[in-house]
């Protein structure tokens, strides 16, 4: 009598039955499923919902702030290049000088910023001494402190100097409001330097500060310049603590787009909102270009 041959597909009656295998996901690792592509998208269009109305509303037809426009023109580019390269006389200040204010303080802001977060960045990723964890959170207080008492405050201070400081009061607080960008760039830029790079440098031949120098300084070249672009951005586009602080002839753009809406509100003010905007993203693009995954691409 023949047995039947025992196949791995064939199980003998009685036999327990195998485990069912796991059912493999729908969605592979690295890819987003129908529901999370959904809300990302809707997360993305409601941070971007802003900017399109204000690049909507700048190519307006109309003489009234009417959302959404009935007619469509570069009516208003037209009238604010006007203003920019003929401002009306009744201004109080012109754009085109907002902008130059804004271009010196914030350029300002990037230098000062910068030169004083890299040597502290390598002092607080290098050294260890008393009072280290309460300098770093104090590095990072502007993040936290309420922007308006910011402004107040150093306007108090500032009216108490006998001198009259000028355009300085708003490179010293931009700097202020800068330096938590800057020195946590450079310090993620030294603590992925291991000490061994200078160690090496200095058996070598090279003294501490060369090693420094022609070393570590060209490795921390991303966060550097990461720092100097953050720096640049929140200077450029600062306004609240800029209002306590600004004179008539230290207004900067943020400021003199403001009192444009207070004073005469038109459509003007959203195609110098796109200006601006444009810079920010210019901005933005370099930084993708200069600090990537590679590196930085120069």
């Amino acid at each position: 009598m023949s047995t039947p041959i025992q196949t791995p597909l064939t199980r003998r009656p009685g036999s327990p039955r195998p485990p069912r295998l796991p059912r493999l996901p729908t969605t592979m690792p690295g890819q987003l499923g129908k529901a999370t592509a959904l809300l990302a998208a809707i997360v993305l269009f409601l941070a971007a919902l802003p900017i399109l109305t204000m690049i909507t509303m700048s190519f307006s037809a109309g003489d009234t702030l009417e959302f959404p426009p009935h007619a469509y023109g570069l009516h208003w580019y037209r009238a604010a290049w006007h203003s920019f390269v003929s401002p009306d006389a009744s201004d109080s200040l012109s754009m085109g000088a907002a902008l130059s204010t804004s271009l010196i303080v914030a350029l300002s802001t990037m230098v000062i910023a910068t030169l004083v977060s890299v040597p502290a960045a390598y002092a607080l990723s290098r050294y260890r001494f008393r009072g280290k964890p309460a300098v770093e959170q104090l590095v990072a207080l502007p993040l936290v402190y309420p922007l308006v008492m910011l402004g107040l405050s150093l306007l108090l201070v500032f009216n108490v100097l006998p001198v009259e400081l000028g355009v300085f009061r708003l490179i010293i607080a931009h700097v202020i409001l800068a330096l938590p960008f800057t020195v946590k760039n450079c310090a993620a830029s030294v603590a992925s330097i291991g000490p061994e790079f200078e160690e090496a440098a200095c058996v070598m031949g090279a003294s501490p500060g060369r090693a420094l120098i022609d070393v570590i300084l060209p490795l921390m070249r991303p966060g550097i310049l990461a720092g100097m672009l953050f720096a640049f951005i929140v200077s450029f586009n600062e306004f609240t603590v800029t209002f306590f602080l600004y004179g008539i002839d230290t207004m900067t753009l943020p400021v003199w787009l403001y009192s444009r809406t207070v004073s005469s509100l038109d459509p003007t003010v959203f195609c110098f909102a796109v200006f601006i905007v444009a810079i920010d993203f210019a901005l933005i693009w370099l930084l993708e270009k200069l600090i990537g995954d590679e590196g930085v691409a120069l």
